[in-house]
């Protein structure tokens, strides 16, 4: 009998994690769920807790996990519940599990993804701030641990399985021409540019395609979500800037593309889901069922593709800026972007508000070089301050 492999996720309760789940559930005989983290959802992390029966389960605060303590005991679970960010770096580094879900969305899931590289596990990335914010730094960590780092967001998924493993030794030696990320345009691709600041929440959270939370719902609305992707690629597939490219593909069927010397473009298609990238990863290199409806192109009966409105997402350009400049510059993008959307989503800004503060931020802040985490945070942490500020500033105009 083949040993149970052993499974950390990290943001259980969020889309991707609750998609993690579902694929681990239909492979018992693979896999088995050794620790599980939330932020908030207490009640569905419980439930989680009870169908898979981890040996740790890690919410934020003493309070919450003392609330789950009780649920846990109340049922006669075993599962130990912990608080806490050391906790999270805890479970990540765990023994037991050979390999890590990182799904925790933004800047606090950076630490515990890199706690589970530095233990040499098989990191599913679908963080994909940790490398926005510290690409250098945690790129570095990968190759010194031995770490086996898979992308599980579609588009960087779709490269993955697109590219020969030559890669490594270099794009254009591999015979790669252009890496072609795909974007769905999100729900305002045909939106009058005057409308935009009038947009609310609930309509930008409206994904066409996808069912996401709604920071990252945001971010799609945007676009912010593809400049990030943008320098996620740059750090995972060793990619200058300029062989980057953005293609708005609304029926995200094409997850993204590779272009090659000799004309050839090698493409990874299949239905809007993301348990088929994330069976990818807990399968890998085998293909593993991941109960996502087989890809019927005939009744799609078209593909359509079209450049990027450049002007309509503003986002797009500051993230090209922020890879290009280095240092600093992409944790403070990363920074001020989710201070930006909370500040959104919290009614205290307008949509088009968003790339405005972000931009503002990156001017006001200084940009300095990374040579440790703790550049990394104390960037985060001053962007942060001057973003709240400048969305102070920007509830004052509405």
């Amino acid at each position: 009998m083949t040993e149970l492999r052993g499974i950390t996720v990290l943001g259980s309760t969020g889309s991707i994690g609750i998609n993690t789940l579902d694929v681990i559930a239909r492979h018992p005989d693979r896999f088995r769920v050794v620790a599980l983290s939330a932020n908030t959802q207490i009640e569905r992390l419980f439930e989680q807790c009870v169908q898979f029966k981890p040996l740790y389960a890690v919410l934020p605060s003493e309070e919450k996990a003392t609330e789950l303590m009780r649920k846990i005991r109340a049922v006669g679970l075993a599962t130990e519940v912990l608080a806490g960010e050391r906790a999270l770096e805890k479970i990540a580094a765990l023994p037991e599990a050979e390999c890590v879900m990182a799904a925790i969305v933004g800047a606090a899931g950076l630490k515990p993804t890199l706690a589970a590289v530095r233990e040499g596990k098989t990191v599913l990335l679908a963080n994909k701030e940790s490398l926005v914010m510290s690409g250098a730094l945690f790129m570095q960590a990968v190759k010194q641990s031995g770490a086996r780092l898979l992308p599980i967001d579609s588009e960087h998924n779709a490269i993955f399985q697109a590219l020969p493993r030559t890669y490594r030794d270099g794009l254009i030696q591999a015979g790669v021409t252009r890496i072609l990320l795909t974007a769905s345009g999100g729900p305002f691709r045909n939106m009058p540019l005057d409308q935009l600041a009038d947009v609310t929440a609930d309509q930008a959270c409206a994904h066409p395609n996808w069912v996401m939370g709604r920071k990252i719902s945001v971010d799609s609305a945007t676009m912010m979500n593809k400049g990030l992707e943008v320098i996620e690629a740059h750090w995972l597939f060793n990619a200058p800037a300029d062989t980057i490219d953005i293609v708005v593909h609304p029926q995200s069927i094409v997850h993204s593309m590779v272009a090659f010397s000799d004309g050839s473009v090698i493409a990874q298609l299949g239905n809007p889901d993301m348990r088929t990238p994330i069976a990818y990863g807990l399968g890998f290199p085998e293909r593993i069922e991941a109960g996502v409806a087989p890809l019927d192109l005939v009744q799609i009966a078209r593909l359509e593709f079209e450049p990027l409105d450049w002007q309509r997402f503003p986002c797009v350009n500051l993230a090209y800026q922020a890879m290009r400049t280095g240092g600093t510059a992409s944790t403070i993008l990363n920074a001020a972007n989710e201070i930006a959307v909370a500040a959104f989503l919290d009614k205290k800004i307008r949509f088009t508000g968003i790339a405005a503060l972000i931009a503002e931020t990156l001017e006001r802040v200084g940009i300095e070089v990374v040579s440790s985490l703790e550049d990394v945070f104390a960037a985060d942490l001053q962007t942060r301050v001057v973003a709240q500020e400048i969305a102070a500033k920007q509830l004052a105009w509405i």
